[in-house]
């Protein structure tokens, strides 16, 4: 890894090779979920997603509740990175936070470009914005030395960029009717968390107390209760001195490391698990050319190594931001080309937007999966290919 001096990694940096072995997890559990689909145990398989527990199906307590913890992490690594990390700074914000944008709104220009028209369906432009950290660096992981340090930094940072992107848009454009009360009581508990944090509260418990109170009263507001998971993990104190190394023992970082490998090795793996079944007795190769699917697929495969690479190229051309070390254009490409992994973010706002349709969902499923792939492949080959620079920094 990078050197940091004596200041502590953050759990994102500190956690690399997990985060690369969960997104590997992420590869086996998404074949595995096509597998069972597509066998004799599909009918147990979608049977089970849809049995109620407590008023809610399997699936809508994996995608609402588990996945807010998911998204609580995101909110800390985010947190985390921005105030002592990657993107401390804007010049290690420019370049990353650049390709970010550009990965963002050429994949959402393409997808449009299918689905403005008659029976297309505009309201899933943001499916192919949000590139998968845990899947991209599981592929990363598998060349070894042959990519610099400095890229998978890059990548980290674009990811987490990409992440906020993706919160952003879901509290703007994927929330339902509003319920006033609800999100009043939801508000006043964050001035709750934020009330903690000011008077220095470090104790962790009833921040996560608080918390779940939070996402029922988030859940019953309108806005997608993943949204409270970000918004706790805004609240979560982080200790940082300028010049100083940041204390290890911030309820931030002690929380960061405890959710890290439940996340990446049992939260993301059952979302992953629950969504990327999809039965392919019904479909045919025309399936893939419909609209939804084909702009998902486009839209990921070839809208984030343009939008991705076009912006970063761009960006350094003009003198704002310089390569990564040690990396070459051509590596710069290839990791343009696996931002185009969208899996668990993509699927997420797919549910989103076609909250009612099934048919919908699978036709999201579909182009996510095939142009994952593709993106996946291909910049696995594009890295291997590439000559390895002398003077590479270790991991």
């Amino acid at each position: 890894m990078i050197s940091t001096g004596n200041r502590p990694r953050s759990a994102l940096r500190s956690f690399l090779d997990n985060e690369a072995s969960g997104g590997l997890v992420l590869m086996g559990v998404a074949a595995l979920a096509l597998v069972v689909a597509n066998s004799p145990l599909s009918s147990a398989y979608f049977g089970a997603l849809h049995v109620y527990v407590l008023g809610l199906s399997v699936l809508h307590w994996i995608n609402d509740a588990l996945m807010a913890v998911f998204f609580l992490l995101v909110g800390l690594e985010i947190k985390r990175e921005m105030l002592d990390g990657q993107l401390s700074t804007w010049s290690r914000r420019t370049l990353p936070g650049v390709a970010a944008l550009g990965g963002m709104v050429v994949p959402a220009a393409i997808y449009l470009v299918f689905n403005l028209g008659y029976g297309g369906h505009p309201n899933g432009w943001a499916i192919p914005s949000a590139t998968d950290i845990a899947f991209a660096l599981g592929v990363l992981s598998l060349l070894g030395p042959r990519v610099p340090v400095s890229l998978k930094v890059f990548l980290t940072a674009l990811a987490i960029i990409d992440d906020l992107g993706a919160v952003v848009i879901i509290a703007l454009f994927y929330t339902s009717d509003l319920n006033i009360y609800a999100l009043g009581g939801a508000i006043f508990v964050l001035s709750m968390l934020r009330g903690l944090n000011a008077f220095g509260y470090t104790d962790l418990k009833p921040y996560m107390a608080l918390g779940v109170v939070l996402w029922v009263l988030v859940f019953l507001s309108g806005v997608h209760a993943t949204l409270a998971g970000v918004a706790l993990a805004l609240t979560i104190p982080l200790r940082v001195s300028p010049g100083r190394p940041e204390d290890v023992t911030s309820p931030l970082h002690r929380l960061e490391h405890a959710l890290q490998p439940w996340v990446a090795f049992l939260i993301v793996p059952i979302f992953g698990f629950a969504n990327a079944g999809v039965s392919f007795v019904t479909m045919s190769f025309s399936t893939l050319l419909e609209p939804v699917p084909l702009g998902v697929a486009l839209g990921l495969f070839v809208g984030k190594q343009v939008g991705v690479f076009g912006f970063a190229w761009a960006a350094v051309r003009a003198g704002w931001a310089d390569l990564p070390a040690h990396a070459t254009w051509a590596q710069v490409y290839g990791v343009a080309l696996l931002c185009g992994i969208g899996f668990t973010m993509s699927l997420f706002i797919g549910l989103l937007a076609f909250p009612t349709s099934e048919g919908l969902q699978d036709a999201v499923k579909l182009g996510v999966l095939a142009g994952s792939g593709c993106s996946a492949i291909l910049g696995a080959l594009l890295l291997r290919m590439t000559k390895p620079e002398p003077c590479y920094e270790t991991a």
